[in-house]
């Protein structure tokens, strides 16, 4: 594990909505046809303008929301999948870097180590994690960096799990790959490709071969299952010949470290929405996030869904039920607002989703610096993590 110093610059909080009105409504309705209702119990951020590893970034990067590419550090950011340690503080997942194979080739991919404070509002850097490494040549291709170590270039991380022998698996949208790294981040095997799939972004795509997933659309979310036997990777977009609305999470067992076809199909609320995470509750449930690309005022389906893969209703999909409409949580406590209000989680992209009891959800969102302005207009959003309590257990 690398430890760099980390250079936090103090941003504005911003605590107001600042959004348009939702499409969905301010509650959710369960399957059984019973309210429920979901309640903002506590948030916490991190300024946007946090540096790590005196590294320059952005060097290809577009300039955006008055910061000026290139930086003289990484910029630590990108939340894209966060696990919850025992000592109350996060492991967070920063994505390819700046949106894009062609522009994120100097930007370092990471694993962060975060500390939020509840009380203060205010979240801060521990150390930086561990950076994700190939010394030993395990990974098929040519790498960005003489060094070896992994770039936004290389593989586009979108989430992650630790698997019970400590060994870190994360899904990756270029391939789409499984890529198993070490507890510090060394990978140890080849990367493991999603049989029949493959995205315009893959190496090892032999030529005049006919992709048939679209760029930035392969392992978005992924579950670890409830005994810690198989990985849950889910593609973010349809496969060619599938419904445009139609995702497929497939099942990859652990210890054969093989993929085992089809686990389930999910089917979006609308054609053009993607999904930003997906955990495992039990051995048949799960929750999700799913969103449009809106921001802010543009913003219009930001919503975590309980998914259940028995079918019960035997259509051919997951059975879904809407837990959280996020851009309208009731703040009864005046956690981030008024007393009474209706807290908004109007981002772009909200990437990542955590299970901390049975009836808390850890959401955080993944703030494209300096890209996406979804809090205020024109300035850079932080990363925020946010606790939303549910009325209802979700072992019920």
């Amino acid at each position: 594990m690398r430890s760099r110093s980390v250079v936090a610059v103090t941003a504005v909080m911003t605590l107001g909505c600042g959004v348009g009105a939702a499409v969905l409504g301010p509650s959710a309705t369960g399957a059984d046809g019973s309210l429920q209702q979901a309640e903002l119990v506590a948030r916490t951020v991190l300024p946007a303008d946090t540096f790590g590893e005196a590294l320059p970034s952005g060097a290809l990067a577009s300039s955006a929301n008055g910061r000026t590419t290139p930086f003289a550090a990484q910029p630590v950011q990108g939340f894209s999948g966060v696990l919850p340690q025992q000592d109350g503080t996060y492991w967070v997942l920063s994505d390819n870097g700046f949106g894009t194979k062609a522009n994120s080739a100097d930007f370092i991919l990471r694993v962060q180590h975060v500390k939020p404070d509840y009380v203060t509002g205010k979240a801060t850097v521990v150390d930086l994690g561990i950076d994700l490494e190939d010394p030993d040549r395990k990974v098929p291709f040519p790498l960005t960096r003489a060094d070896r170590r992994l770039t936004g270039a290389d593989f586009d991380i979108e989430s992650f799990r630790q698997a019970p022998d400590g060994t870190l698996w994360f899904g990756d949208e270029f391939g789409p790959w499984l890529i198993h790294t070490d507890a510090n981040g060394k990978v140890l095997e080849a990367p493991f490709h999603v049989p029949g799939v493959a995205s315009p972004s893959d190496p090892t795509l032999p030529a005049g071969a006919t992709p048939n997933l679209a760029n930035s659309k392969g392992f978005e979310g992924m579950a670890l299952s409830d005994d810690g036997k198989e990985l849950y990777p889910m593609l973010e977009g349809p496969v060619t010949g599938d419904s445009p609305q139609d995702l497929r999470v497939y099942k990859f067992n652990l210890r054969h470290e093989r993929f085992q076809g089809i686990a389930f199909r999910y089917r979006l609320e609308s054609t053009g929405n993607a999904i930003g995470d997906l955990t495992a509750i039990d051995d048949h449930r799960y929750v999700v996030i799913e969103r449009d690309n809106g921001e802010g005022a543009t913003a219009r389906f930001k919503a975590v869904f309980l998914v259940d893969d028995r079918d019960k209703d035997k259509d051919g999909y997951a059975d879904k039920t809407l837990l959280v409409n996020l851009l309208a949580v009731p703040d009864p406590n005046g956690v981030a607002g008024a007393k009474g209000s209706f807290f908004s989680f109007p981002f772009q992209t909200i990437e990542g989703i955590a299970v901390l009891d049975d009836h808390t959800l850890l959401i955080e969102n993944d703030n494209n610096y300096p890209g996406s302005a979804g809090r205020t207009p024109g300035s850079p959003d932080d990363n925020e993590f946010i606790k939303v309590r549910l009325d209802r257990a979700l072992t019920d």
